[in-house]
């Protein structure tokens, strides 16, 4: 045995309550009630004890219940003196009930502080403890030598198996926690791999797809600027245009899911000012920024972008906030545009809605969150314009 095992404690999880079954935490529950029964029951039937003198029984035998949970509690925490002190005091409590004439529940108290000494502290501490608890039951018990003899080499070899079950119950709850670790990062690594593989087969067909459309349609353009002015020229050159906008805003969109796809988006507030810088939009961004969970922030960029294509088709020069809210537990998002000519689109549960908001509301949803999406500002209805408000947690 090294010199570290003696001055070791045993693991966090052989002391602790952690992982075990639903069985065994009320059968341990069980065990204590039953042993706590058990010295109330030998304090009467062993003497008679009535009026205050059983109250002070009573008491007596709850303090001592009290102490042995502390002691528990303070072999959770590593600390030595305390865990010493208070088997101290349990078995300075037995020396004062087998005077007392309590020699069943002293018998109790010096079994138990022998046992829980070798099964919970470190071996440098536990074997001058335990030997303590077993030589105080051994000068005041009555048996034969051979008897007494027996016993206190059973509970000393007791105390020690104890030790050694809730070592290896710890031990193979730690295995499972690294085998169930290991094979979350084996699923990640699967599902990041995965993610990579379509982000460059996305890469490779839609956006080259999209790029070459974008050169040909500037090419149209160039050619039909030079032809002589006209309507059918016009519209036309308008077509082509609007077409060439939408296939920008494609190849930018597949950008982004590109970028979300790889994990390596840039910071959700950067984007923000980046879109609304685009759409002359202002942002306002709440609370403490922090990184949030791949699915929320796609979210939130999606909700974003939809809200300033509605503003886009149906409030033409509207002035549009958007406002990003990191809280505790969520964060949440208002777009909101002061009313354009167009007019205010319906709410977001009105059917034939066509604005797109409806996934998003599924999306949102999916995560745990809300969409709401209406005439006026969030707080105020009365207000002119459209308000989106999108929370997601995060």
């Amino acid at each position: 045995m090294t010199p570290e095992a003696w001055s070791n404690w045993p693991s966090r999880e052989a002391l602790s309550r952690e992982g075990r079954t639903d069985t065994r935490r009320w059968l341990y529950r069980g065990v204590r009630v039953l042993a706590l029964g058990a010295l109330l029951w030998a304090v009467f039937s062993e003497r008679r004890v009535t009026g205050w003198g059983a109250v002070a029984a009573v008491a007596a035998v709850l303090f001592i219940g009290f102490l042995a949970w502390c002691f528990f509690r303070a072999t959770l925490r590593n600390d030595l003196w305390s865990s010493v002190g208070l088997l101290v005091l349990l078995m300075g409590g037995a020396v004062v009930a087998r005077h007392a004439g309590f020699a069943v529940p002293a018998t109790v108290l010096w079994w138990g502080c022998a046992v829980v000494a070798m099964a919970r502290l470190p071996l440098v501490a536990a074997l001058p403890t335990t030997l303590a608890a077993l030589g105080g039951f051994a000068a005041y018990n009555q048996d034969s030598w051979l008897t007494t003899t027996i016993t206190t080499a059973g509970l000393l070899l007791a105390g020690y198996v104890r030790r050694l079950d809730a070592e290896a119950r710890g031990n193979g709850r730690r295995l499972l926690a690294q085998e169930r670790a290991a094979l979350a990062a084996e699923a990640e690594s699967a599902a990041l791999t995965e993610r990579a593989r379509i982000a460059r087969d996305i890469h490779d067909v839609l956006a080259h797809s999209l790029s070459a459309q974008l050169v040909h349609l500037e090419a149209a353009r160039l050619r039909i600027e030079r032809e002589p002015h006209g309507p059918f020229r016009d519209q036309i050159l308008e077509r082509v245009v609007a077409a060439r906008s939408m296939a920008r805003e494609g190849l930018a969109e597949t950008r982004q899911a590109l970028s979300a796809l790889r994990g390596d988006m840039p910071p959700l507030g950067d984007y923000l000012r980046e879109l609304a810088a685009m759409d002359g939009a202002e942002v306002e961004i709440a609370g403490e920024p922090r990184p949030l969970p791949a699915e929320a922030s796609q979210t939130v960029r999606r909700v974003v972008q939809e809200a300033l294509t509605n503003v886009r088709k149906h409030a033409p020069g509207a002035r549009v906030l958007i406002r990003l809210t990191y809280g505790a537990d969520e964060v949440t998002l208002d777009v909101r545009d002061s009313g354009g000519k167009g007019a205010a689109p319906a709410g977001l549960g009105a059917s034939g809605s066509g604005y797109g908001l409806l996934g998003m509301k599924e999306r949102a949803e999916l995560l745990g969150g809300t969409l709401e999406a209406g005439p006026g500002g969030p707080d105020d209805p009365g207000e002119k314009g459209f308000n989106v408000r999108l929370r997601v947690p995060a």
